[in-house]
């Protein structure tokens, strides 16, 4: 095998060729995250993701996800287009509904997955074949503890990664392989969160409960795209207009003023989803949702759940006739989860 600081030097010319817009490099020992991922566990964070806990071992052991892993290539890819509506402005008007940001266009799995495999190709015409296996988000992969072990940034109070030069607006995906490639040794992971709780002050459902540790079951993330169920009722004015995912402790981390913009084209707004009327989209039959979601990350959540988070934004709307007309033709649906939601929205304006 040729001269591993070559290599590494080369990989990361590749992976930049490709579109991603940081390449690190780690061994399969996560520290410190173990113990903190399994305390998280512990205290029942993760909710209804019964999967966490399930594969657990096999995201605190990244070679026993994949035999013969002894060093992980971790990339970032911003995705925040310049193209959208600002955020506070669709957030602060009760009549449109927020969509986390990541949402907006095509599903990043398969865009960076090709690109990993790509990669991984490259690699192979230079070495020949080497054990190697691509993730973005698809497998138990502690991601996050991964890339800052790599150093790609630090895990922010939110939980999410944080990096000094364009902050938090960015995917993740892993390259694990059997590669004797040295791991970095860059200040990146240097914790530079300080004294700010910004995040943990602006989490509209306190979701954060001590900095660096999110409740999944309070995070909107996680009940409007995870959660299969029926939103909790004391949270639901809480939600206010998000319908999939939520932003705002990204939007108010102070780091994100060094944010860069993403140059991927498919990862632009669709469908005006940068600020959709709530109304038009509670019309949207079971096959228009899946039409106009394809290649979408939102479609996983279904057009039940799609109704559901909706429901309660309108039901946090202002008071308006239209509203209640629109969730009145929706109370005879086939579904028991979204018709308990349109009935509670439907409370909040008598």
């Amino acid at each position: 095998m040729k001269d591993v600081s070559a290599l590494r030097e080369q990989i990361t010319e590749w992976s930049t060729s490709l579109g991603f817009d940081h390449t690190g490099f780690t061994t399969t020992d996560l520290g410190k995250h173990e113990a903190r991922f399994l305390n998280w566990l512990d205290n029942g964070f993760h909710g209804e993701m019964d999967y966490m806990q399930r594969h657990a071992d096999l995201r605190i052991n990244p070679a026993e996800l994949h035999p013969g892993t002894i060093s992980v290539i971790s990339v970032r890819m911003n995705y925040l287009p310049e193209d959208h509506a600002e955020p506070w402005s669709v957030i602060n008007n009760g009549n449109l509904a927020y969509i986390s940001r990541y949402a907006l266009g095509r599903d990043y799995h398969k865009l960076m997955r090709k690109r990993l495999q790509k990669l991984a190709n490259t690699i192979q015409k230079e070495i020949g074949d080497f054990g190697y296996r691509a993730f973005v988000d698809s497998a138990p992969v502690l991601e996050k503890a991964v890339a800052e072990s790599a150093g790609l940034g630090w895990i922010g109070k939110h939980s999410n990664l944080l990096n000094r030069e364009t902050g938090s607006w960015f995917f993740l995906g892993e390259l694990y392989t059997d590669l004797p490639l040295a791991p970095d040794t860059t200040t990146q992971a240097e914790d530079h969160c300080g004294s700010c709780t910004a995040c943990i002050d602006i989490c509209p459902t306190r979701a954060i409960v001590a900095p660096y540790i999110v409740d999944a079951r309070r995070c909107i993330s996680y009940l409007t795209i995870e959660l299969r169920s029926s939103i909790p009722i004391e949270l639901r004015p809480l939600i206010g207009n998000r319908i999939y995912g939520c932003d705002d402790c990204q939007l108010v981390c102070p780091w994100n003023k060094f944010l860069k913009h993403t140059c991927e084209a498919d990862f632009s707004p669709r469908d005006n989803l940068d600020k959709p009327d709530l109304i038009s989209l509670f019309a949207w039959s079971e096959e228009e949702f899946l039409q106009r979601t394809e290649g979408s990350a939102i479609r996983r959540i279904g057009h039940e759940c799609w109704l559901r988070n909706i429901a309660v934004a309108m039901g946090n709307a202002p008071r308006d006739q239209s509203i209640v007309n629109a969730l009145t033709k929706r109370l005879d649906h086939a579904s028991e989860l979204v018709r308990e939601h349109v009935q509670w929205a439907l409370e909040q304006h008598t």
